[in-house]
């Protein structure tokens, strides 16, 4: 099989402004033709190529001998030590081809049993040119723990459980869904205890509120194995281990399984944009040399996030980052992966100190990291080539065109890129304006801002704003009186009416206009009354921060119920009715002096009144469909902390006659800070 060239009309056709660039798209496409090509060809293709974890690490064989496989090239000898043979230098050395790739067989014991016990303490010795001799956790080492009352740094583990003890899974993935609603979620805080949630609880506790509140989809943080519990998850040191702070891997299979029977995909945040720069437990100067899976010298280093950078450009660490994406989806049964740090990925300055204009001049030249965009290339091609529905998702800032397009027309592949503009306006408008001076068209061109013919997942807050150092929105609006008036039997004070009533009417405008997905971190869906920080020296290793309060949604007299209630009402409507995978909505009214903002999208009429103080009774909008219409959702239900100044039995008759470029209108009543969508069935 040979890659075809690029099809440059395609491209144009997506986007005709890219015509000066295309030189510069053919010659990236052609890069990584050339790779496709090559792994086709030498590897036997995509399949083949990603099942590397088959190959190097550690895979028991049928007659209980097992073989383990190691890269190292720089290494003059190697031993394999460990529990099983009393951590001896040199009874299990093991020997090295021409690729340098070390290799060992250990037959069964006498009675046909695996003659390194599960769950066994393991590690690779080897020595250097210089006559040094290291120890490392092996790469593709599938299971490492940390014993922190002896030392921090994490030992591997022979994970081979018996039959008997191997989780079977029972589900079935669902099917691709049409309208992904993203509950991004970390394990270790989804607890109100002060302490590492498991995977257990994460499974008993937190799916059924997830499903409770319409998400269909999951994103996991924080699961590839990092040293560092306040990393987040993003100092990756073991990339095939599940974060054993949570539990075994057979608990993660069980999360991810019961989340399948529940109908929600789940997805993983992956790091391939740079790993952990530990020695004794990560890949850094693994075989004694500095370039082994990253580049040497400071190419090699990112120094914002004090880690090491891949070499995308390597034959073997394609294979390693492009096999470990395999492995989650083969192992663990993951539907698919948000990519962390893809800006970083595809420049050379890593988006440090650089700001994006939108130019296109930006997105191609000596700026760009041809090696880590064509990474991303093939690893999207072969990810949606061996199953067809997974789903991948791009964190990027920059905007760069044909991120969500399929790599065989020219693009880098992903099916959604995170709309990270979004949240950054919102904070903006909280801190820096008064209700009165927001923008409404630009709020509407922020939310609409995207590429035509590319996804994007929309979000009025994530993790990032969650953390110590940045506020949420619930404490932008409501600050310190979140700790006084949020009960039903205090006064409802301004600010927390104000509070309530923007953070529904902000969730839902992002959720309907701002993209073909939506994500929500969680705790913000009911306004969390906590950032979150995680245990560190700084605040005396404390857990107090680093945990999600479920208990004050299930205390009924008090006020987060109602945001927590609004938001299942959202997602279980855009369930309904499908606005998130329906093409792009028609905004028919931004008026600033009103503060009011109209659009249809799938069939339903949205009203925004953010006015401070102004309700508008027999207000007249827009709406191309003619018919009878009806309340299908109201930010001002008493269900949901409203006033229930809207009488949801009332019916909209539409009048022929256009208004505001549309071929009818209604009269609505629509509140001061209220939102409401009305539907025709």
């Amino acid at each position: 099989m040979t890659t075809p060239d690029l099809d440059k009309e395609t491209v144009l056709d997506l986007d005709p402004w890219l015509e000066p660039f295309i030189p510069a798209i053919e010659h990236r496409y052609n890069i990584y033709k050339h790779w496709r090509d090559t792994i086709h060809h030498t590897e036997g293709g995509y399949d083949k190529f990603t099942r590397g974890y088959e190959k190097m690490g550690f895979n028991v064989l049928p007659d209980n001998s097992v073989l383990y496989r190691e890269w190292a090239p720089n290494a003059k000898e190697a031993t394999l030590i460990g529990d099983f043979n009393d951590w001896n230098r040199i009874t299990h050395p093991l020997k090295k081809d021409k690729y340098g790739v070390w290799e060992i067989t250990i037959p069964p014991t006498a009675d046909g049993e695996c003659a390194i016990p599960h769950d066994s303490k393991i590690k690779i010795s080897m020595i250097t040119p210089q006559g040094t001799r290291i120890e490392r956790l092996p790469t593709w080492i599938k299971r490492v723990t940390q014993e922190l009352d002896k030392s921090p740094v994490y030992d591997a583990r022979f994970w081979n459980p018996p039959q008997e003890a191997t989780y079977k899974f029972k589900n079935k993935p669902p099917s691709k869904p049409k309208s992904v609603r993203i509950y991004e979620a970390h394990v270790g805080i989804s607890s109100p205890e002060p302490k590492v949630a498991k995977y257990k609880e994460f499974t008993a506790n937190v799916l059924p509120r997830i499903q409770q509140l319409g998400y269909n989809t999951i994103q996991l943080m924080a699961i590839m194995e990092h040293a560092y519990y306040a990393s987040f998850g993003y100092q990756v040191t073991s990339f095939f281990a599940a974060s054993s702070r949570y539990g075994s891997p057979e608990d993660l299979k069980e999360l991810v399984d019961t989340a399948h029977g529940m109908g929600i995909t789940v997805l993983l945040d992956i790091v391939h944009s740079h790993a952990c720069k530990n020695v004794l437990d990560g890949l850094n100067l693994f075989d004694g040399s500095d370039h082994l899976y990253f580049h040497e010298g400071g190419k090699g280093r990112h120094d914002l996030w004090d880690s090491r950078l891949f070499n995308y450009g390597s034959h073997e660490v394609l294979r390693f980052l492009m096999s470990n994406l395999r492995f989650w989806i083969e192992e663990y049964k993951f539907d698919g992966f948000r990519f962390d740090g893809v800006t970083s990925m595809m420049y050379v300055h890593h988006g440090i100190g650089t700001g994006f204009s939108g130019g296109y001049h930006e997105y191609f030249g000596d700026q760009v990291d041809l090696e880590g965009v064509v990474y991303l290339m093939l690893a999207n091609d072969a990810m949606h080539s061996l199953y067809p529905d997974v789903i991948t998702i791009a964190e990027d800032v920059s905007g760069m065109p044909l991120l969500c397009v399929p790599s065989t027309i020219g693009g880098v592949g992903f099916d959604y890129r995170l709309s990270m503009a979004i949240p950054d306006m919102w904070i903006k408008l909280l801190k820096h304006k008064s209700d009165d001076e927001w923008d409404m068209a630009n709020i509407v061109h922020t939310l609409t801002n995207r590429r035509h013919g590319e996804k994007s997942v929309a979000y009025a807050e994530s993790h990032d704003q969650a953390l110590v150092g940045d506020k949420t929105l619930a404490f932008w609006l409501m600050d310190k009186e979140m700790y006084t008036h949020m009960s039903d039997l205090t006064e409802m004070t301004p600010i927390i009416a104000r509070g309530l009533a923007l953070h529904k009417m902000i969730r839902l405008l992002v959720h309907s206009l701002g993209g073909e997905g939506y994500l929500n971190f969680e705790g913000n869906e009911f306004g969390h009354p906590e950032w979150l920080d995680f245990p560190r020296q700084g605040n005396g290793n404390s857990f107090h921060y680093a945990r999600r309060q479920w208990n004050v949604v299930d205390d009924h007299i008090l006020r987060y119920k109602y945001l927590y209630a609004f938001d299942g009402a959202m997602n279980h409507t855009e369930d309904k009715y499908g606005w998130l995978s329906a093409s792009q909505a028609y905004v028919s009214l931004k008026h600033e002096i009103d503060k009011i903002i109209v659009f249809e999208r799938a069939g339903l009429l949205f009203i925004f009144n953010f006015h401070p103080t102004e309700s508008f009774t027999d207000y007249r909008v827009g709406v191309d469909v003619a018919g009878e219409y009806h309340v299908v959702l109201s930010s001002d239900e008493k269900r949901f902390g409203g006033f229930e100044n809207i009488d949801t039995r009332v019916k909209y008759e539409t009048t022929a006659m256009e208004w505001n470029d549309r071929k009818n209108w209604i009269q609505v009543y629509i509140p001061s800070r209220t939102c409401l969508v009305l539907g025709k069935d």
